[in-house]
């Protein structure tokens, strides 16, 4: 039940004006709540202080609707008149953290960027220093989305990338990062993939980003976090099947449960299967995902949040391209066909992963909060056959075949986060204060096979297997370290006015790595700062802001793919300075962002002809960051994104080639993201459609840019049908039958479609 009261104030010239601000039932202000009137183009959603306006409103008799779904819908007649303004007053009956995973009108405001873990601190975007994007999961339902990859396109300068051992990376700002944080706490894909199925938004954070995150989940371009899935108060299932080419066949199951009678006890259940072929002659991917999550209000003060993920994988890994003959500047020289591998399907993988997330809040006082967080991750590689190719002309290759496994890594961390608001006379302070403790567990067995005998890739050449490959293989046993982190951290953003506030953060890291083997143990002891400074120019509507960000990374010991030798690295810092300006105007029908960055690094790590690793340069990367989200109006939607980045080489110490000034691997310099749909709101109310663009420009394989992926644009297109209980989307992928690369040059799927059917109960 809603509760509504009205009255009207003053007036407004020629037309009239519905104003009006929503609550929870706890008395906390409702976000990004959409509100329409029925029977008009009006329609609106409540910005971060719970209020919505409609203006400029011809005079008449509307229906004034707000919808959750699972609860009743409130329908009220509102009178407008000229040159009055009607005032609304309206309070949910569903608390603010039941409010998060409701679906309202079918879909959740995609301008919001409500997040609690980007600053790990309540605060809203304009008050934040810092650039971030959120990718929710109802755009992924519109978009007909079912792997990472298509979901993370929806960032600006987000480019996927696909790794040769099976995980899942990220460009941007010129670098690569895995998807490594869950719920703000470490996770890890170097290895398994991810599923969709148990993910409620995607937050996207750019700039170095150690301060808050520590070394092992930023990366110098940013952080990827998973947020998943949670209880809420109720009883609610979705069923939903998606079918496409290339025989894909994907079932999920999202079951959510409140477990007692006074709804303390909150149950959900999210499951998924997904098998599908490759369009390549040879390859598939099977997976199953198992994700539960509990929460237990055990008193007003104290909750326990507790998550859980299993994710099999059975699947083939794609090819890296590692060597070029000379005169071939490009995988497009090589004459193999876009549809054939080298590789027969029986070279698979069998991985897992296990995350465990347990979570206690508890309310020490009034405006503080203790967290303490438990988070386990591990993945387990029976086996991972990967694959190897080295093109000496373009009509002949040489391959040659890894095994990797069985290979065991685990992520162990607990931290504890004290949150407060306080004041110092005048002036405000939002204060965190937290610790973590880190241990990472290592097994590794590897081996490569010689090259195999070059084949002729335009004969009807027979596939390298799985037997020839085991008949030469070794399985060698690579020791690796233990390695322990212990974090202190501390951040205070100071209101000076309610339009001028400043973040002042820092870090400590002490990183430890054991002895093994005649390899001297690691120690380290870090400082990374993160300052900000932001000015609302029009209060909650505008604000410039400015940064200074640190990121360093203790780099992993490197396997070089040219001699199989183990290459130690050194850790590496990042400066970031940046400055911009952030938008939600017009009643938050737009978010925009716009932003400069430059980003140093001394003793950088790259990619040397052949795949090795250098740590050798310095390197500078500068560009432009630009996001808008709009909804203009009931039913459009419009993302929108650009980013130019200049990631080059400064210095280096190479002696047998200058590649000084060069472009560094793997950073496109421009790249575009478009997406728009409408959805009918009167007649054939939830009938729509979707057309996205991605651009991706060309970027280099390597350090001495000779070698480059080409420059692509793909489009895609969807139609769907999106009622109370049911939905029905068609989503058609590279409309223009594009021949496109990822990084590591492996061809990318032709005109394919999916179809996706959904039953709400």
């Amino acid at each position: 039940m809603l509760i509504l009261s009205t009255a009207n104030v003053f007036a407004q010239q020629n037309f009239g004006k519905i104003k009006g601000k929503i609550t929870t039932s706890d008395g906390e202000l409702a976000v990004g709540v959409n509100i329409i009137l029925k029977n008009s183009k009006y329609g609106t959603v409540s910005n971060e202080n719970g209020a919505f306006e409609f203006n400029r409103i011809k005079p008449n008799i509307y229906v004034l609707q707000v919808s959750l779904t699972g609860y009743e819908t409130l329908e009220k007649e509102v009178i407008v008149t000229e040159n009055k303004t009607t005032n609304l007053n309206l309070q949910l009956n569903v608390s603010n953290k039941e409010l998060q995973e409701v679906v309202v009108s079918g879909k959740k405001s995609i301008l919001s960027k409500k997040t609690d873990y980007v600053a790990r601190m309540p605060i809203s975007n304009l008050e934040n220093p810092q650039v971030y994007s959120v990718i929710h999961k109802e755009l992924l339902l519109e978009q007909v989305a079912v792997n990472v990859e298509t979901a993370i396109r929806n960032s600006a300068g987000a480019v996927p990338v696909s790794y040769p051992s099976g995980g899942l990376g990220i460009t941007f700002r010129g670098f690569v990062i895995g998807i490594n944080a869950r719920n703000g706490m470490e996770t890890v894909t170097g290895r398994s993939s991810i599923d969709l199925s148990n993910v409620e938004r995607i937050e996207v954070l750019k700039g170095p980003s150690g301060t808050l995150f520590g070394t092992s989940v930023s990366s110098f371009g940013g952080v990827v976090n998973l947020v998943t899935k949670k209880p809420f108060e109720k009883a609610a299932t979705e069923i939903s099947y998606t079918g496409g080419s290339f025989n894909l066949n994907r079932l999920t199951a999202d079951i959510n449960a409140p477990l007692n009678k006074e709804k303390t006890v909150l149950f959900r259940l999210n499951l998924a299967y997904n098998n599908e072929k490759s369009f390549l002659d040879y390859g598939f991917n099977k997976t199953v995902t198992i994700a539960p999550s509990l929460t237990y209000k055990a008193s007003d003060k104290l909750t326990f949040n507790f998550d859980a993920e299993l994710h099999n994988v059975n699947n083939t890994r794609r090819a890296f391209n590692a060597t070029y003959a000379a005169g071939m500047t490009s995988i497009k020289d090589a004459k193999l066909d876009y549809r054939k591998t080298l590789f027969h399907d029986d070279l698979d993988a069998k991985t897992a992963a296990l995350k465990v997330f347990a979570q206690a809040e508890y309310e020490i006082a009034e405006n503080w909060k203790s967290t303490t967080i438990f988070s386990y991750v591990d993945e387990n590689v029976e086996r991972s056959y990967q694959t190897n190719i080295k093109w000496t002309s373009p009509t002949q290759a040489e391959t040659r075949v890894s095994l990797y496994g069985p290979i065991f890594n685990a992520y162990t961390n607990i931290q504890q986060n004290i949150n407060g608001q306080f004041a110092t006379g005048s002036i405000k302070h939002k204060f965190l204060a937290g610790a973590n403790y880190r241990l990472f567990k290592s097994n590794f067995t590897y081996g490569t096979t010689p090259f195999f005998a070059p084949i002729d890739v335009t004969t009807n050449f027979a596939p390298i297997r799985k037997k020839a490959v085991d008949a030469v293989v070794p399985q060698l046993i690579w020791p690796v370290a233990d390695q322990e982190t212990f974090s202190i951290y501390a951040c205070d953003v100071i209101n000076f006015t309610d339009r001028l506030s400043a973040m002042l953060s820092l870090r400590f890291d002490n990183f430890e790595r054991a002895k093994i083997g005649a390899t001297e143990g690691f120690h380290q002891t870090a400082f990374a700062p993160k300052l900000g400074l932001v000015y609302q120019i029009v209060k909650d509507q505008v604000s410039v802001f400015g940064n200074y960000m640190n990121g360093f990374q203790n780099n992993q010991p490197i396997t070089q793919p040219s001699s199989g030798a183990l290459l130690v690295l050194d850790p590496t810092y990042a400066v970031q300075y940046e400055g911009g300006i952030k938008a939600e105007a017009f009643n938050k029908k737009i978010n925009a962002t716009a932003s400069y960055y430059n980003i140093t690094i001394d003793n950088a790590t790259r990619i040397i002809n052949g795949g090795d690793t250098a740590q050798d340069a310095k390197q500078v990367s500068k560009g432009v960051d630009f996001e808008l989200i709009a909804n203009p109006f009931a039913g459009l939607n419009i993302i929108a994104g650009y980013a130019y980045n200049d990631n080059r080489i400064v210095r280096t110490t190479d002696i047998t080639t200058n590649v000084n000034g060069n472009k560094a691997a793997g950073a496109p310099e421009n790249v575009f993201n478009f997406w728009t749909s409408y959805t009918l709101q009167n007649k054939l109310k939830g009938l729509g459609a979707g057309f996205g663009v991605n651009h991706v420009d060309k970027n280099f394989v390597s350090t001495d840019n000779i070698i480059y992926i080409p420059t692509y644009t793909i489009y895609n297109a969807t139609v769907f049908y999106d009622q109370s209980n049911w939905r029905v989307g068609v989503k058609l992928n590279n409309l223009t039958n594009k021949k496109y690369w990822d990084f590591y040059a492996n061809s990318q799927a032709p005109t394919n479609f999916a179809v996706n059917l959904t039953f709400k109960f």
